[in-house]
């Protein structure tokens, strides 16, 4: 599955949910697209207040604070 995961250098979220998809992926087969919002000023402008982001088939799946029963039931179905 196709994953898009927004994100920017030094965001402890971000690293929190970095953890959380790679703990997922050892369960759910992923192709995980890290972006970084700060190489993009219109990506940068719509999630700056949002990160992380996981997007999948063009749905938001969880932002700000990301669980692993929220994305493994997600990714699962």
């Amino acid at each position: 599955m196709r994953v898009q995961f927004y994100s920017r250098p030094n965001c402890p979220l971000c690293e929190e949910a970095s953890l959380m998809l790679r703990m997922v992926e050892e369960d759910v087969p992923l192709e995980i697209e890290t972006i970084n919002i700060e190489d993009d000023d219109t990506i940068h402008e719509k999630y700056m207040l949002r990160i992380p982001v996981i997007i999948s088939e063009g749905k938001v799946i969880q932002e700000g604070r990301i669980d692993y029963p929220t994305l493994i039931e997600a990714f699962s179905s």
